[in-house]
C-alpha cells in the first residue's frame, strides 16, 4: 500500500511539473512574441510542430528543445543552453523574426527557411521539391490556422 501511494504522489508530481513547465514555456512564448511583435500563433504552431511543447526534445538531425535549434543555430540567436524553454523560445523567436524580415512575411517562405535553411529557400524561393519541407510548411500553416482560429471569439464554443 505504502509503494502505491509513492507511485501516485510521483505520478502526480510528474504530471503537475509538466504541466507548470508548458504554462512557463507558453508564458514565454507570449512575452517574446510581444517584444518581437510576432504573433504569438505562429511561434506557438512552429512549436506544435517542431517538438510538440517537448523542453528536452532532440531531433535525429541535433536540433534541440522546444523550437528544435539546430546547435549553431541556437548559439547565433543567444541560447547557449538550448534546453532552456526561455532561452529556446527567445533565440528560436528572434530567428523566425529574421525569416520574417527576409521573406516579408510569407509564412510559407518562412516555415521552408526554418525546415530546410534560409540559405537554401532564399536562392529558389517556393522552388523546392522535398517532400518532407513541402510537409512542413502545411503542417506549420495548419497548426497557424488553427490556433488563430481559436484565439477568435467567434469560433469559440
Amino acid at each position: 500500500m505504502k509503494s502505491l501511494w509513492i507511485v501516485l504522489l510521483f505520478g502526480i508530481s510528474a504530471s503537475l511539473s509538466a504541466q507548470s513547465s508548458r504554462a512557463y514555456s507558453e508564458e514565454c512564448v507570449r512575452r517574446y512574441a510581444s517584444h518581437y511583435h510576432i504573433e504569438l500563433e505562429v511561434i506557438a504552431a512552429f512549436i506544435d510542430v517542431e517538438s510538440n511543447w517537448n523542453p528536452k526534445a532532440i531531433s535525429p538531425k541535433g536540433a534541440m528543445g522546444l523550437m528544435q535549434l539546430m546547435p549553431a543555430t541556437a548559439r547565433r540567436f543567444g541560447a547557449f543552453d538550448p534546453f532552456n524553454p526561455d532561452q529556446n523560445i527567445a533565440a528560436g523567436t528572434r530567428y523566425i523574426t529574421t525569416l520574417m524580415w527576409e521573406f516579408r512575411g510569407d509564412l510559407r517562405l518562412v516555415a521552408a527557411a526554418y525546415n530546410a535553411g534560409d540559405r537554401w529557400v532564399g536562392r529558389r524561393l517556393l522552388d523546392y521539391r522535398n517532400p518532407d519541407v513541402v510537409a512542413y510548411v502545411s503542417a506549420v500553416r495548419k497548426r497557424y490556422v488553427l490556433r488563430r482560429m481559436a484565439a477568435q471569439p467567434q469560433y469559440r464554443r
